[in-house]
This record gives C-alpha cells, structure tokens and sequence, in this order.
C-alpha cells in the first residue's frame, strides 16, 4: 500500500475552478475557465449519458441553464482530495430551491487539470428517469 498525500493546492484550485465554471456568468468566463481546468479530451459520466471534450461540456451546461433559468451549482462539503482524485459532494440549486444533490468524482492529469468526471445523483430531480437516458 502506498503512502497518502495530503492534498494539492493545485487540486484544490482546481476544484474551485470546477465550481465556478458550472456557475460561469459569460461565454467568456466558461470558455476561459473550461480551458483551465478541464483536459482537452475530458470524459464525463453522468446519468443523463456521456461526454466528451470541453465544448460538450459547455454546451451540456448551457443547455441545462437555458431550460431550468438561474441555477447555481454548490459545493455541500469541502472536497476530499487524495492522489490524483477528487470527491465533491454538490447541489443544484434553481431559484431558491434545491433542485437535486450528487457527488462528482473527478480525476485529474498529471498537469491538474480535470480529465474526466464520473457523476452520481444523491437526490435526483423530481420526476426523474434514470431509465430514460440509457
């Protein structure tokens, strides 16, 4: 077994990064902030199917924005961090009321930045199918 590390600032950074672009105000903010913390080729899991690549991202984000109008995507805990993986426990929030909680589990390049995403839902959205996507 190998020794555990503390975790990284630059992990930690990254994450910070990770939520902010979730809840980016302008095109500019998400583009800018998808290049730095995202790889190029990230992979991300979720229930609703897969995506790959920054763009998909973007767009998947921005979609979900202009269906559900103002959301906020939060942290519910601070992350755990070890090696080269992270687990964030999150919840959106649409208007002022909570809309559905998970938890992300995202890993990380040797450079930091996210190459890919695995997300799970702790408390799916009402009316939710989790059968309707496969």
């Amino acid at each position: 077994m190998t020794e555990t590390t503390a975790p990284s600032r630059q992990h930690e950074a990254t994450v910070e990064r990770y939520l902010r672009f979730w809840n980016a105000g302008t095109p500019e903010e998400q583009q800018r902030l998808a290049a730095t913390t995202f790889t190029d080729d990230i992979e991300y899991h979720a229930p609703v199917g897969v995506l790959a690549g920054r763009q998909a991202l973007i767009d998947f984000r921005d979609r979900f924005a202009q269906h559900m109008g103002t959301v906020a995507f939060r942290g519910r805990e601070e992350p755990q961090i070890h090696h080269d993986r992270a687990r964030l426990r999150w919840e959106i929030e649409v208007g002022a009321e909570s809309f559905a909680a998970g938890t992300d589990v995202l890993a990380f390049d040797p450079d930091g930045r996210i190459s890919s995403v695995s997300a799970f839902l702790d408390r799916a959205p009402e009316g939710f199918d989790p059968h309707a996507h496969d």
